[in-house]
């Protein structure tokens, strides 16, 4: 647990001591108009006034005699949190269920009539994207009613964003070449707007057309929807996932993508 946080816990602890003990700014002599009975009899007498400092003595040494309690205290605000951003997620999921799994501007991989889709959010120059596309392609390969929706998420830097502009116009043209495309672009090394131009080509793309359709403003609207999808999602990097009304982080592997199908798949009504 970091300091920042641990202090943080303790700022709040002492607050809520402070509050218990009828704290109030100003001089020792100053009395409360309505005394609260303190929890424990080793504290200061409800009928007088705390002042700060003696507060602050007494809920520190009691938190290092106990500092169990601030592990306490974070894993229950984690959990809270966790709580609050799993609900979040599900109502974004919800409410843009086809912009995340519809979108016309996503490649698809698999069976594009699928009955259960994972939606992955990657970058070409993501190494573990890379050694996720080994788990897409056994999964895809062993289920057959598979699909994965591939969202372009240029997150690190200027030559995945070029890399990117490339793939979408690629899909814009010639959207059956995508699978091989993407294949190719993402195992190859470094992305950047020649290798990507060079992957296209290598699937018969026409190169004038390719590039006059890299200038086309859907492709820059594309990304920006695509961005403030994973903001509503909390995604930050790559690759994340979503699967049924679930958003999973990181290359997993393929076991645990594969239970999350199945969760997906067994998900109707009320057992959702």
């Amino acid at each position: 647990m970091s300091k920042a946080i641990a202090l943080g816990i303790a700022g709040v602890t002492v607050s809520a001591a402070m509050l218990a003990f009828g704290y109030t700014a100003g001089s020792r002599s100053d009395h409360v108009a309505a005394a609260v009975q303190p929890p424990v009899e080793q504290f200061a007498p409800s009928s007088q006034t705390v002042a700060r400092g003696d507060v602050e003595a007494i809920v520190r040494d009691y938190l290092v005699q106990n500092p169990e309690i601030l592990i306490e205290m974070q894993t229950a605000l984690e959990q809270r949190s966790q709580e609050q951003q799993r609900l979040a997620q599900e109502q974004t999921i919800g409410n843009a269920s086809d912009e995340i799994f519809n979108a016309s501007y996503d490649g698809v991989i698999g069976n594009p009539d699928g009955d259960v889709t994972i939606v992955e959010f990657f970058d070409y120059n993501c190494g573990y994207c890379q050694r996720a596309m080994q788990d897409m392609e056994a999964m895809v390969a062993a289920d057959p009613n598979l699909r994965f929706v591939m969202k372009e998420f240029p997150i690190l830097g200027p030559d995945s964003q070029k890399a990117h502009v490339v793939s979408m116009a690629l899909h814009l043209i010639a959207p059956e070449k995508y699978d091989a495309f993407h294949r190719e672009l993402l195992m190859s090394g470094r992305a950047t707007e020649a290798s990507a131009i060079r992957a296209a080509l290598a699937q018969g793309v026409d190169e004038t057309a390719l590039r006059e359709e890299m200038k086309n403003p859907a492709i820059t609207e594309a990304f920006g929807k695509t961005y403030e999808l994973a903001n509503q999602l909390s995604i930050t990097g790559t690759p994340s996932y979503v699967v049924g009304n679930e958003v999973v982080f990181g290359a997993l592997g393929q076991q645990v993508l594969a239970e999350k199908v199945e969760l997906a798949r067994s998900c109707t009504g009320e057992n959702c």
